[in-house]
């Protein structure tokens, strides 16, 4: 009896293994496994307020197996649903197959970034074409058309990365046709922003059907999304910067001075963030864009470097105090010029300077040559100036000048100040050399010095802050509260000079948006501090420029406009700069100043194309 019923387990099993459970015959046709990647979602970015600046949307990918596809398909329906011809198809479909990045029985992509639309109506036909199937992944969309140049982009990864992948990867295995930050805060924080790709394990049998599960999906992980980013921007001021500075050349950058986050960060001309998410367009667009005499894709906030005019003179006289070689009621006699030998320098007529506070209100040329040509003299003596200017030098490092001052934005130029060593390679000793006079126009800020707006605008924060600055940063936190600031945007870094010698230029600066150059700054019920520039330029006409902070008691903003070849710092920069601070500080622009509105968005420098 038992060898009976021993028999009949062993027949049932046998029936079972080989008739009734059809896995195990589908697991004896498998002859390999594949992996399938999971794409995670990207980490969406707000701005300060939470307004959601960058989110998902989804594209498809279609994939095909080449030993698959079935040669007697409808070509023509499956070519008109995805909107291509068969000459396209054929192209996609037979590839190099002695390129290692392909095989026949392996799936690789046909068509990428395929719309929600177009898949749709695909999709209910998918079941026509064996070999082909539908892979999801998201690109980025933009809800505002602004900040394109901050936001940056997404783009492929290229093939130089993938060959150097360790200085990218940090192990998430980087492969071709991923998407990796290409520009802006996609870049910089690629890493919280990516997030980790997941994976499926499929069997396959010997024509590479997928016959089931690995292991019944015990290896298999989800993606695992992005980090979300809160970046310091105002998009709402953002917003009007641009509208602001359309159809002109130039740079906007805002500061909250106590904290060093950057409000606003606008290149001009710029586009729409749009305009380059990934979909079969893009390539159009990029053309256009490149070809455009105007350079949208320059970053003239932190990539160009200016002349900073007259709004260097605070500096100026800030050095001059903090040497004893100035103080706050110094008097120069100006004659409404500068001379020296045969040599004359203009200024323009203006009551007299009666103190630095004075001749900063008034932008007089005459003061500040002389205060610069103490600070180079009065070091050593006249015939060693390398001194007196490595002097000045050193304090102008500490104001962020001359070298990237480490924001968190990629591209970020260092701007340039000259120091002695360059001068004597300029004016060699045994041709004359150079002294204090040779280099006088460095006093009003003209020469060879060169300042990005992202430095200008740190300048206004040093003056608002009254001789400190917080490294300018756009980050402001992470939905993952273990992702700490890094430390660098949270210390103070100080400029030698005492805080004492700041309140008679501070005490300029608001004279001269109350009663000086830039009167047309003037906001009701704000206490502005400013200094307007009008920058020379041997190309065309001058440049217009103007630093501020508000309110000058409690500096809730400092901000810096360039505006190129647009003239006197009190035509464009100046009402610019009042009108984004008084947006920032109000939410409105008093009616008494609506036509200072009117007339900056309707002037238009440069026709954009």
């Amino acid at each position: 009896m038992l060898f009976i019923i021993s028999a009949f387990i062993l027949i049932y099993q046998a029936l079972n293994l080989q008739v009734l459970d059809e896995s195990y015959a589908a697991e004896a046709d498998a002859t390999a496994s594949d992996t399938y990647t999971l794409y995670p979602s990207r980490g969406l970015i707000y701005d300060r307020n939470h307004t959601l600046l960058i989110n998902n949307n989804p594209v498809y990918d279609i994939l095909v197996t080449y030993n698959q596809v079935d040669p007697d398909m409808d070509k023509e329906k499956f070519c008109e649903l995805l909107g291509i011809d068969t000459l396209e198809f054929n192209t996609r479909l037979n590839k190099n197959w002695n390129d290692a990045r392909y095989s026949r029985s392996s799936p690789f992509i046909f068509l990428s970034t395929v719309s929600a639309v177009t898949y749709a109506r695909f999709q209910e036909s998918l079941y026509e074409f064996p070999g082909f199937y539908v892979q999801t992944r998201n690109v980025r969309a933009y809800p505002w058309p602004n900040a394109a140049h901050v936001l940056g982009f997404i783009r492929e990864v290229s093939q130089q990365e993938l060959d150097t992948q360790e200085e990218i990867n940090e192990g998430n295995n980087y492969k071709p046709g991923d998407y990796i930050g290409g520009t802006g805060l996609e870049k910089e924080y690629e890493e919280q922003l990516r997030g980790q790709k997941g994976a499926r394990y499929v069997l396959k049998d010997n024509l590479g059907r997928v016959v089931g599960s690995y292991k019944d999906g015990e290896l298999d992980r989800p993606p695992v999304s992005g980090v979300d980013m809160t970046s310091s921007l105002d998009i709402r001021l953002q917003a009007y910067a641009e509208e602001l500075m359309d159809g002109k050349i130039g740079a906007v950058v805002a500061i909250e001075p106590k904290t060093g986050e950057i409000l606003s960060m606008v290149s001009m001309p710029t586009y729409n963030p749009n305009d380059l998410t990934i979909n079969r367009s893009r390539g159009e667009a990029v053309r256009r864009l490149s070809t455009d005499s105007l350079k949208p894709f320059f970053n003239r906030a932190v990539m160009a470097k200016y002349p900073p005019g007259s709004i260097f003179k605070p500096v100026i006289g800030l050095v001059g105090l903090q040497k004893g070689y100035l103080f706050p009621n110094t008097y120069h006699y100006c004659p409404g010029y500068y001379s020296y030998n045969s040599f004359i320098w203009g200024c323009r007529n203006h009551p007299a300077p009666i103190g630095v506070g004075t001749a900063v209100q008034f932008s007089c040329n005459t003061y500040f040559f002389q205060t610069f040509r103490d600070i180079i003299d009065k070091e050593e003596s006249f015939y060693k100036p390398e001194v007196g200017l490595d002097t000045l030098v050193s304090y102008l490092y500490r104001f962020g000048f001359g070298n990237e001052l480490g924001i968190d934005f990629p591209g970020e130029q260092e701007g340039n100040i000259p120091t002695s060593e360059y001068y004597n390679r300029l004016y060699p000793k045994d041709q004359g050399g150079w002294k204090s006079p040779t280099i006088l126009s460095l006093g009003i800020g003209q020469g060879e010095i060169q300042l990005t707006t992202m430095q200008m605008a740190n300048l206004a924060a040093v003056l608002a802050n009254r001789g400190y600055y917080k490294t300018p940063h756009l980050v402001k936190g992470f939905s993952d509260p273990e992702i700490q600031i890094p430390e660098k945007y949270r210390v103070n870094n100080y400029s030698g000079i005492d805080p004492e010698h700041f309140q008679p230029v501070v005490d300029g600066m608001i004279s001269v948006v109350n009663a000086g150059t830039g009167r047309i700054a003037f906001i009701p019920d704000v206490t502005v501090a400013g200094k307007t520039g009008t920058v020379e330029n041997p190309h065309g006409d001058d440049h217009s420029t103007f630093i501020a902070f508000a309110p000058a008691d409690d500096p809730q903003i400092a901000i810096a406009v360039y505006v190129e070849n647009a003239g006197g710092g009190g035509r464009f920069a100046a009402p610019i700069a009042s009108l984004l601070i008084e947006k920032y500080l109000t939410g409105e622009i008093h009616p008494s100043r609506n036509w200072v509105e009117k007339r900056m968005l309707e002037t238009k420098l440069t026709e954009n194309p």
